[in-house]
């Protein structure tokens, strides 16, 4: 991945940068003879800015990535390409800046919960995204080429051992961090986790893109079918570990315990896809396996999306120890 000089860490609160974003956004409306037609409507945090932009022809959306999250303009336009039916498809995306412009996607799958709560409607959502990490599977080694990370099961040990060396991220004996005991606990642990991360490639489950975020609020839900979004978090791994966020998410939205058989059978509407090649008892396994390896990948994500010098990163630092110490919590079912 290559960057503009200068561009590393831009500030987006900068007249100058809004300028130059702004007449980007301007120029790449203007090829579909679309105009602005009044001022943006911001949020920022950390790892992107984001402006909800009218135009005459109904609302687009322009996200800037901070360094740690740029490949995701990468990703969305190969998504693009590998399954449009499953993504939406850009308007424009600068690869080197990590901006990217997109239509709006209409409601998401959260507003349609909060009318009803019926999970079925998951249970129609996760093939779909499924199916989208089938498509895009024989692409992974082209995806981290292009700088989306690798979380693969093969070198997730690794990255947890040089995580455990970056003792700033993880706040040891810091508030809001791990305890020392903890620390020392997830060294011991660097053994069995990594013979875990070889059971889980054994079993030989292709890697894909791995979305690593993926709750009702990433993913919409109209009239075309479901298609997801927000992938500043994602990385090429084992596909199941999607299962770790998707499931807790609606757990604790739904309020269900977890042993409740209606996260089961989510579970298993996702691994239908994968059943012609591989028996159920097997995708159960590599589910588990997936779920209780994920807290690392999790840890990863937030550090990288942390990769800033601003200030209100400090609001979220926990997240990088927390979702580390989550390795020693049982898995959402």
């Amino acid at each position: 991945m290559t960057t503009i000089a200068g561009e590393r860490a831009p500030d987006w609160s900068r007249e100058q940068w809004q300028v130059r974003a702004r007449s980007w956004v301007d120029e790449q409306l203007g090829r579909s003879d679309r105009r602005v037609t009044g001022p943006v409507e911001p949020r920022v945090r950390p790892w992107s800015l984001v402006w909800r932009v009218p135009t005459d022809g109904g609302p687009v959306w322009f996200k800037a990535n901070n360094p740690g999250t740029v490949h995701e303009a990468v990703l969305i336009a190969a998504l693009a390409g590998l399954a449009p039916e499953r993504v939406l498809t850009p308007i424009a995306v600068d690869l080197v800046r990590g901006w990217s412009l997109l239509p709006d996607g209409g409601e998401s799958l959260r507003d349609v919960l909060g009318r009803d709560p019926d999970l079925t409607h998951w249970e129609r959502a996760l093939p779909g995204y499924a199916a989208l990490q089938l498509a895009t599977a024989p692409r992974a080694d082209e995806l981290v080429a292009l700088g989306v990370p690798d979380h693969r099961p093969e070198v997730l040990a690794g990255l947890l051992a040089e995580l455990l060396d970056d003792r700033g991220s993880l706040r040891i004996g810091g508030e809001n961090g791990l305890s020392p005991e903890t620390y020392e606990r997830l060294r011991a642990e660097l053994p069995a986790y990594a013979e875990r991360c070889q059971r889980l490639a054994d079993i030989g489950i292709p890697a894909t893109v791995q979305h690593d975020d993926l709750h009702d609020g990433n993913l919409f839900a109209g009239s075309t079918g479901y298609r997801y979004f927000d992938w500043g978090d994602a990385s090429v791994a084992h596909p199941f570990g999607t299962l770790l966020v998707t499931l807790r998410s609606i757990r604790y939205a739904a309020e269900l315990s977890a042993d409740d058989a209606r996260l089961a059978r989510l579970r298993d509407a996702y691994l239908e896809a994968w059943t012609g090649r591989y028996d159920r008892r097997t995708l159960v396994e590599a589910a588990d396996l997936a779920m209780k390896l994920g807290a690392v990948s999790r840890s990863l994500s937030w550090r990288r999306a942390l990769d800033t010098d601003d200030p209100a990163r400090a609001e979220y630092a926990e997240a990088v120890p927390g979702w580390l110490a989550e390795l020693f919590e049982p898995s959402p079912l």
